[in-house]
């Protein structure tokens, strides 16, 4: 047996593939369950819990069981389960590559990035869990006091997505242990088996029984419906598509439910005729190609100044050849594949749709005649305004590019859509710099750099791209309620 086969045996076979509730690992009601695939090959790597809806009502039983007990835990303590938490994940880093890329497909250098991520959010909120900080003052007409408290929330449903399951799983369940609220995670059907190790992991870190809760399903929508309309869940996060988020706002409505919304994208990467272009161009690889364009803040339309679009066009292909594409758990393997054939086939149309409707075809542009769910790194230049590509979310390693003459031209662009999560733009010039930022509307802006995630800011969108804030201090306020006290003297 190989080294790399044996690492994915081994990796494979010791993490949990039951449902956690209530501190236990046991099967779905019935002994049910589905198979996760390997989007490489189309074959099926294992099969885990398939739970349902008695399942995720019992674990959101159990999370209101503990919620009392954990959230009397010390600012300290919660601290402490964090930074365990932040230890085991470097020391198990590359066995977790091994069994992220097994089931997302992504390279393993790209896993083990991610986890270095997902580390950043644990340590972060390790340290925002001691500083939840409240109000005391002095009546303004006299004779009392006012007291201001931060408490948790109260027992949460946590939905995390299938792109990132390990850097989403952090940057959910660590806010909500920061501040004391115990969770039911429901992760992706794809990628269930990193939230499972994960979840090992804070147990493992101290996590009390009940106070953290997995539920692998292959039905979500009934089970997360059951959950909410129970009543005892008094928040609710998610990340995925603004379809689904609709969906879910309606039903938390329903029970006034504290709700946190990253949903979808559709990012213009702006480059101004002054722009640094090999920075423009590795900014927009980074954006564009990391886990094979589908990212919630990958450049979607790539606007590049008329003046430049043929040098840029090239330049971007030449690198788009560059890629070698395999399982990711591979040597040398550079790109991975689509997460299944239905994304393969979204892709594939959308660029079949440009090409129809006068897109110029520079590079790519076809799947790949292979086992898995593979997609040529793809260059479309002068993309028409009525193609679907530049409205849809394209999740695909597909760069559509769009010549502009003007700033104000390519700002009402940019920003004629209803998606707002995030904007990239590149130049020089710094009062050009600062006035398209602040016309940009959307939550987070890429100066003249290809990433925004950072632990330790706030990341969100507008408008149809969602509600709420992940990391940076704002990030615990989603889990925290406010309390006045007012107080006769």
């Amino acid at each position: 047996m190989s080294v790399a086969v044996h690492n994915e045996v081994e990796a494979l076979s010791t993490v949990p593939k039951e449902l956690l509730i209530g501190g236990q690992w046991r099967p779905a009601a019935g002994g049910a369950t589905f198979d996760v695939v390997d989007p490489s090959t189309g074959e099926a790597l294992c099969a885990v819990a398939d739970a349902a809806v008695e399942d995720g009502l019992a674990a959101l039983d159990a999370a209101a069981a503990a919620q009392a007990s954990f959230a009397a835990k010390t600012p300290r303590q919660r601290a402490q389960i964090l930074r365990r938490t932040w230890e085991l994940l470097g020391e198990r880093k590359d066995e977790l590559a091994v069994l992220m890329t097994l089931e997302a497909g992504k390279p393993v250098d790209e896993s083990k990035a991610e986890i270095e991520l997902a580390r950043e959010f644990v340590l972060h909120f390790a340290e925002e869990a001691v500083r939840i900080s409240g109000n005391y003052q002095e009546n303004p007409n006299g004779g009392g006091r006012m007291l201001v408290l931060r408490q948790p929330v109260g027992p949460t449903i946590l939905i995390t997505p299938w792109n990132f399951p390990m850097s989403m799983g952090c940057r959910k369940v660590a806010p909500a242990i920061a501040a004391g609220c115990a969770v039911v995670v429901k992760p992706a059907k794809e990628t269930p088996l990193t939230m499972l190790a994960l979840a090992e992991i804070f147990r493992e870190a101290g996590v009390p029984e009940g106070a953290l809760n997995v539920v692998t399903t292959s039905s979500s929508s009934s089970v997360i419906e059951a959950m909410i309309a129970s009543g005892k869940a008094r928040k609710l996060s998610f990340t995925g598509s603004t379809g689904v988020g609709k969906k879910l706002l309606a039903q938390a409505a329903d029970q006034v439910m504290k709700t946190s919304m990253e949903l979808g994208g559709n990012a213009p990467f702006i480059v101004f005729e002054d722009a640094d272009v090999d920075n423009a161009l590795n900014a927009l690889m980074l954006t564009k190609m990391r886990n094979a364009g589908e990212t919630c803040t990958a450049a979607n339309r790539v606007f590049v100044h008329r003046s430049m679009i043929d040098d840029f066009s090239t330049r971007l292909a030449q690198r788009m050849e560059g890629f070698t594409l395999g399982r990711g758990v591979d040597e040398g393997v550079t790109l991975g594949p689509l997460i299944n054939a239905r994304q393969q086939d979204t892709v594939d149309s959308l660029v079949q749709d440009a090409l129809a409707k006068g897109a110029e075809l520079v590079t790519g542009g076809h799947k790949v005649d292979r086992p898995g769910f593979f997609f040529e790194p793809t260059v479309l230049k002068n993309v028409p305004a009525d193609a679907r590509i530049l409205r849809e979310e394209i999740f695909g390693p597909v760069a559509p590019l769009v010549a502009f003459d003007t700033d104000d031209e390519v700002i009402a662009r940019a920003n004629d859509t209803e998606y707002g999560l995030v904007s990239y733009l590149f130049t020089e010039n710094l009062r050009r710099a600062i006035r398209v930022s602040e016309a940009m509307e959307s939550g987070m802006v890429g100066l003249n750099q290809g990433s925004v995630s950072n632990a330790a800011a706030p990341f969100g969108g507008t408008k149809l791209s969602g509600l709420g804030r992940e990391g940076g201090p704002q990030g615990i306020d989603e889990f925290l309620e406010t309390k006045f006290i007012a107080m006769q003297l």
